[in-house]
């Protein structure tokens, strides 16, 4: 593709450096803990979706700005937020995932009510997929759902559910046809955190906060047309998700970002001039750019409705170990700050050496959620390489 800025992206370039002048200093920080959006970052987060620069291209009788896709828009507008060192807008469970599965197979009426609300952060989503005997093998989940005078009755637990203790909203999954094949008996359900019946446990982190969390749910019921797709479609809408979930763990733009981030810490510390230093950063530095351009060709191939195949497949991998060196770099340049520390708490402040140490405890985790990376380089051979699968033992 070709990747020169015409006259029309130089003036959103152009565009993009005027608000980062006039807006720059609203911006949140960058980085740090996973917890509820404080009233600064929703009122950024409303003013990116005002101007086009977080959901470009989400209809406006959704709430997004209309746009009709740009790759390189898209680009532009993610390598200038990069540069300035702001905050590119949230990217969340509700933003990242629910929203473009609901634009994909979503009803007219489950899109008016949540997309908008969604994006502009004034509801927070966590997903209800993995249980405590269903986690790399989903399709093996047993929460169920029985329809009971037009209401989902819910009875099962999940774990693992990140921003649970938070969020307002939920995407689940549950068992509402126990007859039919486990792959074809699943439901994807839209339910309030707010519904009698929830219990949250909060799990503790190594990062010393409580990100991931256990939910119980006893008699929840739930409106019978808060259903994605329909009865036993679950397993479907839920691959679509994920398909969205790998992206967004795999994003450019946030390795970008990072990558700034981790220049700009070389240079106050003095380091850009040490020689392991500086050939670890251009090593990552050349990574980076080509995941950006491996970013811009699966947006390409999704804008012309080409099913990018292994090369979608390999994101969350790929994106994740990225990730995580850009952070390990930053922790051996923060030398005895970078060392293990003791959380402040949920709400603390964050320097940079706990926002660094934060991201970096994070990523080791991200390598294991979402999918482990084992069990992604099953499926990048298996399905995208068509290798062979991997031998079952024989049980005695």
């Amino acid at each position: 593709m070709d990747l020169s800025l015409s006259d029309k992206h130089r003036a959103l370039q152009d565009e993009v450096r005027a608000f980062v002048r006039e807006h720059g200093h609203k911006s949140p920080k960058l980085g740090g803990g996973r917890k509820r959006p404080d009233q600064k970052t929703r009122d950024w987060q409303k003013l990116l979706v005002d101007n086009g620069y977080v959901g470009r291209t989400i209809p406006r009788e959704y709430g997004g700005f209309g746009a009709a896709p740009d790759v390189l828009e898209a680009a532009v507008i993610a390598s200038e937020f990069a540069a300035a060192g702001i905050y590119a807008g949230m990217t969340n469970q509700g933003i990242s995932m629910l929203v473009p599965t609901l634009l994909e197979v979503g009803t007219e009426e489950q899109r008016k009510q949540w997309v908008e609300k969604t994006i502009r952060g004034d509801v927070i989503w966590c997903q209800g997929y993995s249980e405590p005997g269903a986690g790399s093998d989903l399709a093996s989940l047993t929460t169920r759902g029985v329809l009971q005078d037009g209401h989902w009755v819910i009875d099962g637990q999940k774990i693992w559910t990140s921003s649970a203790h938070y969020a307002d909203m939920m995407f689940l999954l549950c068992r509402t046809e126990p007859d039919k094949p486990k792959h074809e008996g699943i439901s994807y359900l839209l339910l309030s955190m707010k519904t009698p019946g929830i219990e949250v446990r909060p799990l503790r982190t190594m990062t010393g906060r409580a990100e991931f969390n256990e939910v119980f749910f006893t008699d929840v019921r739930v409106p019978e047309h808060q259903i994605v797709l329909g009865r036993g479609k679950g397993w479907y809408v839920a691959n679509v998700t994920l398909k969205h979930e790998r992206s967004m763990i795999g994003n450019a733009e946030k390795m970008t970002t990072r990558l700034e981030q981790l220049i700009a810490l070389l240079k106050a510390n003095g380091l850009l001039g040490v020689a392991e230093y500086r050939d670890r950063l251009l090593k990552l530095q050349g990574e980076v750019i080509a995941w950006k351009a491996h970013n811009l060709r699966l947006l390409t191939e999704a804008a012309q409705g080409v099913d990018s195949g292994v090369k979608r497949m390999i994101v969350k991998y790929g994106g994740t170990m990225l990730g995580f060196r850009l952070a390990s770099l930053a922790i051996d340049a923060l030398g005895t700050a970078g060392l293990p520390f003791e959380s402040a708490g949920e709400d603390a402040e964050d320097d940079d050496a706990t926002t660094w140490n934060i991201d970096y405890l994070y990523d080791v985790g991200l390598m294991i959620g979402g999918g482990s990376n084992n069990i992604q380089k099953n499926i990048i051979a298996e399905r995208g390489l068509d290798l062979p699968r991997e031998p079952k033992v024989a049980r005695a």
